[in-house]
Formats: structure tokens, sequence, C-alpha cells
């Protein structure tokens, strides 16, 4: 079985998280440390708003960013203590999108998408187009042939 780094899906699902507790931390020290005038008012009030961006973000896309570790027979999906075990044949979809070097996943009977991270970066080839050259990618490409799914 073949997954992304740790690392890199606990940095990209709580960054936004992050962004907006310190947004929030240097508003609240502009607004308490500068003497109160409407200037250092409507400065803090900017900070807040990117905070509650922020969060929204961090709100839409926690439960879409997940840990797969991808095999020869089968998808597992990492859900803290949980494993969810997909076979090859119940993918609707797998594919590589482009500028964020993420996988989307549909899986036939489910309704939303699972975003994952590959199990190395992925180089763009020719600018704009991406292409996995990792072992990750060679088992996803194999299994896209034999299964014929997008």
């Amino acid at each position: 079985m073949i997954e992304a780094s740790p690392v890199k899906y606990y940095l990209a699902k709580y960054f936004f998280l992050a962004f907006a507790f310190i947004q929030w931390i240097v508003g609240a020290i502009i607004l308490f440390r500068f003497e109160f005038n409407s200037k250092v008012f409507f400065v803090s009030l900017i900070f807040a708003a990117l905070g509650l961006i922020s969060l929204y973000v961090f709100y839409f896309i926690n439960d879409k960013i997940r840990r797969v570790a991808i095999g020869k027979n089968k998808i597992v999906v990492i859900e803290g203590d949980r494993n969810v075990r997909f076979g090859w044949p119940e993918v609707k979809s797998l594919r590589i999108i482009p500028f964020l070097n993420l996988y989307r996943l549909k899986i036939k009977g489910k309704r939303n998408c699972i975003y994952f991270f590959p199990s190395r970066q992925i180089d763009p080839a020719f600018g704009l187009l991406t292409k996995d050259t990792s072992k990750m990618g060679e088992i996803v490409k194999k299994r896209k042939r034999e299964f014929g799914f997008e």
C-alpha cells in the first residue's frame, strides 16, 4: 500500500485554521496595542474578516481532504481509527487536479468526492498538464486501463 506523507495531509488540512487564528491574533494586537481610532479599528476589522473567511474555507475543505492508501487490489481511506476499503471496481473516477497536485476520487454510490495527495510531488509536463510518475501513479494508470474509469 502506497500513501502520501502525513505531513502533507495535516499541513493542507489545518492550514486555513491556523491562518484564521493568526489573522485574529494580529487583529487583536493591532486593536489593543495602538491608540483607538477609526483607522486602527478598520485595519483590525479587516484582519478579523480575513480570519472568518479562512475559517469558512477550513470548514468547507476539512472533511473533503483524506488520507488514502492505494494498493494493487484496493483503495483504503484512512479516517482516524477506521479504515474504509474500496475495491477498484467501485471507483467511478480518479483524476489529478493539475495546479493543486491532488487526486480527486469519486466512488460509486457515494455523493461527495475525496481529495488526497499523491505519494510524491507531481512535476508538470509541458507547463499545464501533470503526470504522476511515482509508484502510486503507476498503479492508478494500470487500474484505469484495466477497469476503464476516467
